[in-house]
């Protein structure tokens, strides 16, 4: 007989094994049964060493014997109803037929077995009984008719066959029903814990994301800011003592790029700070962490730079000394907010870049409008040892065309950079027309 599941405490923890049984109240209940049927089994062991004329003690210890297989009712429930079946005609072991046709029926055997031996157990049953009445109302002064020795007959099967049968189906379906269940329950427990570790990591990951593009934004602003800041203290540094006047206006130019740098900074800390105070709230969830990432982007991106911005950005390269030529190619229209403010980022940057690295070289800055997409391309000449932004002394950490790539190729771009023929360097990116894409779709 299979359990199916009583080897489990009610904690859920595997019980000790006692031989085939699960667990000790299993032992203590079929050793109790089995004690109870070897009694049975004994007493009516005397009378049946009376019909069969053997000696007392024989039918005794073969009650005893024949009563005590019902230990075995978990392990082969099959063998305990055919004993049970083969002792019908000895009229003995009435305990040991009912609990083993509900263990049998209760068990995993399969229910054609099951009804063939209910089928035996019924039909020995109400032979015997029938033969058992039959003498009875033989010996008895009164002829009750021949319809009651078959009526009594198939009651009395039926009453010690049917109730263990159909109550046997019923547990053994609802231990089944109870095995699914819990299968279903671990099985949706090692789901949830599993869809609990991806939201996390997906959150994880968004938050991851969301900083890695704030930071991006911060060092775009601040490196550009700062970078024509160090140009023009430098500048200042060169012109303070030859012309006042230039000094000056150098100095309010710095001014003017730190306000508006610690401005744009500050804002930046703030949508930081909002984000931090949200997640101390409560624990934010995957769609909640999604939606702020989206909903900052797209802040982001409404409050961001974009190519209109383009002019006062190159004149601010060209008030720290740059030379900076700006072509305009095809019909100026407007483009997504992420679009336009990729591209400005990218130009920012570039121009940070020869800043610091081609400090007096020219540059030429095309923008290119197409059908489908925006174009732009970045070209510095060599740079000038001489030229009087050369010892500005500008830091590099590396990350200025790591951080232009991300941003075209989050868009679906294509970005390419490097060194030019003439000892310069050339930065190209090109960018989908996403609200074109939008309209045709």
């Amino acid at each position: 007989m299979t359990t199916t599941g009583a080897h489990q405490e009610p904690t859920g923890r595997p019980a000790r094994t006692w031989l085939w049984w699960g667990r000790r109240r299993s032992v203590a209940l079929d050793v109790g049964l089995g004690l109870v049927s070897a009694f049975e089994c004994a007493l009516e062991g005397v009378g049946f060493a009376d019909k069969a004329a053997i000696p007392v003690p024989v039918g005794v210890l073969f009650g005893l014997v024949v009563g005590s297989v019902l230990v075995l009712r978990r392990r082969w429930p099959i063998a305990v109803v055919l004993v049970s079946i083969a002792t019908t005609p000895a009229e003995m072991g009435y305990l040991m037929a009912v609990v083993g046709l509900y263990t049998l029926a209760a068990s995993d055997v399969p229910r054609r077995i099951t009804a063939m031996l209910a089928g035996m157990s019924l039909a020995a049953t109400l032979i015997v009984t029938f033969v058992r009445v039959h003498q009875d109302v033989a010996s008895a002064d009164f002829d009750p008719g021949g319809w009651y020795v078959p009526t009594m007959a198939g009651f009395m099967a039926l009453g010690l066959t049917a109730p263990p049968l159909l109550f046997g189906l019923y547990i053994g379906a609802r231990r089944r029903l109870m095995e699914s269940l819990r299968e279903r329950a671990d099985s949706l427990e090692q789901e949830l814990s599993l869809l609990a570790d991806r939201a996390e990591q997906r959150a994880e990951w968004a938050r991851t994301e969301e900083r890695t593009r704030i930071a991006r934004e911060m060092h775009d602003v601040v490196a550009h800011r700062v970078s024509l800041m160090v140009v023009h203290a430098a500048a200042l540094q060169a012109v303070a003592l030859k012309d006042p006047q230039k000094a000056v206006k150098n100095a309010a130019l710095v001014g003017d790029m730190g306000r508006q740098a610690l401005t744009e900074l500050r804002e930046m800390l703030g949508v930081l700070r909002a984000g931090e105070k949200d997640r101390a709230v409560a624990p934010v969830p995957l769609a909640a962490v999604r939606v702020a990432a989206a909903a900052a982007a797209a802040a982001a991106a409404d409050d961001g730079p974009s190519l209109a911005d383009l002019e006062g950005l190159v004149g601010e390269s060209r008030q720290a000394g740059m030379v900076v030529e700006l072509a305009v190619q095809g019909e100026v229209r407007g483009y997504a907010p992420e679009v336009e403010q990729t591209a400005y980022r990218v130009v920012q940057e570039a121009l940070t870049n020869v800043h610091k690295h081609a400090a007096g070289a020219k540059v030429l800055v095309r923008l290119a409008h197409r059908d489908a997409e925006v174009a732009m391309q970045v070209e510095n000449g060599a740079p000038d040892a001489s030229g009087s932004a050369a010892d500005a002394g500008l830091p590099s950490g590396g990350n200025g065309l790591v951080g232009m790539r991300e941003r075209v190729l989050a868009l679906g771009g294509v970005f390419v950079s490097g060194p030019t023929d003439a000892g310069g360097f050339r930065v190209s990116a090109v960018l989908p027309d996403r609200e074109g894409f939008a309209e045709s779709a």
